[in-house]
């Protein structure tokens, strides 16, 4: 009777791609972010590799970990095949979903400049599938299940429009608005994550004024409240025009800020299937498209 030998066990998936997320990454913290586990699970797996392979991947440090030699030579071979394998899943998805496209995008974005953006898209791509996910930070296109990014980045992207920035309030509260040292006497709004933005701002005008004012966690809430009537908030050019050109909000003064940032759009690169290539088109604007969807958005 033939018999057949056992096979000698590989290293489990998951504890490879701990460890190429973690040394790619430079520590168990950022790679357990990327991964949605927690550090002590990251650790978990490397550990579990190099009592697999029989050597340490990684130098422990009082101040957090290096990689070892060995480590650092087979990183850039589990790099090059976790982005072959997430280029092939991504394959997958359009092969077997054509007509389906998934955004992630900054929240502000979503909601301030993809979402109404959404009816016009419907009407020009009637067969299209759109799912949107508000995200924080942009994903890795190249292991992440999204077809399309809108962040604001440095413009190597698919350039939409320069961020610049500029106070904007509700037409009742600029009427008491005659100068700029006058923002000293209403609230003035801000973002968390654009909190330095008034400073910018007035630094652009020449002006040391210290203003105040409430913080949100999200930026379409605090648009909503300078609607509201709320106080003064400074504007993104590009997520308030809606409210621009409806009257909802206008700008007290005429000086505005351009940042060294661009909204863009990215996407995985190499060929791109045709209702990407299309929606890519409407929204960057190609063929004079973007007039069609801003007349729909006004």
């Amino acid at each position: 009777m033939a018999i057949a030998p056992p096979r000698p066990k590989g290293p489990p998936l998951t504890a490879l791609r701990a460890f190429e997320a973690a040394a790619r990454l430079g520590g168990f913290s950022r790679a357990a972010e990327e991964l949605c586990v927690t550090p002590g699970a990251i650790a978990q797996q490397v550990k579990a590799l190099e009592d697999w392979c029989g050597a340490a991947l990684f130098d422990r440090q009082a101040q957090g970990v290096d990689l070892s030699r060995v480590g650092a030579e087979v990183l850039p071979g589990l790099t090059h095949a976790f982005d072959a394998l997430g280029a092939a899943v991504g394959d997958l998805r359009q092969a077997a979903a054509p007509g389906r496209v998934h955004i992630a995008a900054l929240p502000s974005i979503a909601q301030l400049w993809v979402s109404p953006r959404m009816p016009a898209l419907r009407a020009a791509l009637p067969g299209l599938q759109l799912s949107v996910t508000a995200l924080e930070t942009p994903p890795n296109l190249m292991r992440d299940p999204f077809d399309l990014t809108v962040f604001y980045g440095a413009g190597d992207g698919v350039r939409i429009a320069q961020d610049e920035i500029f106070p904007v309030c509700a037409p009742d509260v600029a009427e008491r608005l005659r100068d700029i040292g006058d923002l000293a006497d209403v609230p003035c709004l801000s973002d968390a994550v654009w909190q330095e933005d008034w400073a910018r701002w007035l630094s652009a005008c020449g002006c040391d004024l210290r203003v105040k004012g409430p913080v949100y966690s999200l930026y379409a809430l605090a648009v909503e409240e300078a609607v509201h009537g709320a106080g003064v908030l400074m504007g993104h050019g590009a997520l308030i025009e809606r409210h621009l050109a409806s009257g909802a909000l206008v700008a007290p003064f005429h000086t505005r800020a351009r940042l060294p940032r661009w909204l863009e759009l990215r996407h995985k690169g190499g060929a791109v299937a045709p209702p990407l290539q299309a929606l890519i088109g409407l929204l960057s604007g190609e063929g004079g498209l973007q007039r069609n969807l801003d007349h729909v958005t006004k």
